[in-house]
């Protein structure tokens, strides 16, 4: 069972969210099919009752309270460059229609649909857990990747601080971290990460997936405008932490024709390295996201359907190590040498420097940092 939700809202009265597939003003999911855990499944019914042209009140988010025991998780895939990671928050605002992470709502009973960008929860009590693994006896400093399966920065961070209180304990603890993020609220954090970035303690990689307003409105509705965030990788450049541009995800026909763009701008703003991630569709994505190019994109839906299947053996996705972010086949192939060649003519070929793992200071359990 999920945690129940808190009182605090950012907006507006809900309204039922079991509606056909179609646009609801500032959310990317198309509708809130139910998670594949369900021992039911609703199906939307037009009863006649709604006119065409009634506009629905917006969908409120609200945010409940996670009451994780442990923070820290490991890992041990080949397919990511970290052992471990912190996800302040579950489900995620920004409402990106392609997000990998949606699945991960259906484990609390929610839908990977709407509810995922709508019942938010937080850990609140994050920066106080944190600073007792960090203390434990046993424990081994290693780069923590910060807000990876739900951005750290989404809008409910302004209000809640939760990652803003997770990072000024590693900024205490000398810990070093890496941050992925789309919105330009990781500029509020500039008086820690400058200092961290100098000392060699933090990285910061921007997700950019096109450079195109409209299109990134109606995919990403809530996270900052592509131009927004081509600027805060050079606000971050310029305040000397370490920077990268992520090109993810890289959807075929619909934005990777922007694949060199997207470098250049980057470059352009400071970043000193480029990665990319081919769209994959886990689980609800397989229907989530198909339902939203009908409704978004209908002309070139089963080209973008198409293309995926070419390079996921004829499914929509292959979670296979090795293929999962980059797929196979000819297709796949051809976005990989566009990538490495504009990355190489660009000047984004290189690795960003090794995080220093030397200067971690464990604090003691009672929140004192250690003397020795």
């Amino acid at each position: 069972m999920p945690p129940s939700p808190s009182a605090w809202c950012s907006e507006g009265p809900a309204h039922a969210m079991i509606s056909p597939p179609g646009p609801t003003k500032g959310r990317g999911a198309a509708s809130n099919r139910d998670g594949r855990f369900e021992p039911t499944h609703r199906e939307a019914v037009d009863d006649g009752w709604h006119r065409d042209d009634e506009e629905l009140p917006p969908l409120r988010t609200t945010v409940g309270v996670d009451t994780a025991r442990s923070l820290i998780t490991r890992n041990d895939s080949p397919d990511v460059p970290f052992e471990q990671s912190i996800n302040p928050y579950r489900g995620c605002e920004h409402g990106c229609a392609y997000c990998f992470a949606r699945p991960s709502h259906a484990y609390l009973g929610l839908s990977p649909g709407l509810d995922f960008e709508t019942r938010l929860f937080a850990k609140r009590g994050a920066a106080e857990l944190l600073r007792k693994e960090l203390s434990r006896r046993g424990y081994r400093c290693s780069p923590i990747a910060l807000g990876i399966n739900t951005d750290g920065y989404q809008p409910v961070e302004r209000e809640l601080r939760v990652t803003r209180k997770l990072l000024e304990v590693l900024h205490e603890t000398r810990h070093p971290v890496s941050i992925v993020t789309k919105s330009a609220l990781v500029e509020r954090d500039l008086d820690l990460l400058s200092e961290m970035g100098r000392e060699g303690l933090a990285h910061v990689a921007v997700s950019v997936t096109t450079l195109d307003r409209s299109l990134a409105r109606r995919m990403e509705p809530r996270a900052a405008t592509p131009q927004r965030r081509i600027e805060t990788l050079r606000r971050l450049s310029e305040a000397g932490v370490p920077t990268a541009v992520l090109v993810a995800p890289v959807i075929p026909v619909l934005t990777d024709p922007e694949l060199e763009a997207i470098l250049e701008a980057a470059s352009a703003a400071g970043a000193r390295s480029a990665g990319y991630v081919m769209l994959r569709l886990p689980h609800e994505l397989a229907e989530l996201f198909p339902e939203w190019l009908e409704v978004h994109e209908p002309l070139k839906a089963s080209r973008v359907l198409n293309r995926l299947r070419e390079m996921r053996g004829g499914a929509l996705y292959d979670a296979s190590f090795g293929k999962r972010m980059t797929g196979e086949g000819p297709y796949a192939e051809i976005i990989q040498r566009r990538f490495r060649l504009a990355r190489q003519r660009i000047g984004l070929n290189n690795r960003l420097p090794d995080l220093r793992t030397d200067l971690f200071r464990a604090p003691s359990p009672n929140g004192q940092l250690s003397l020795l």
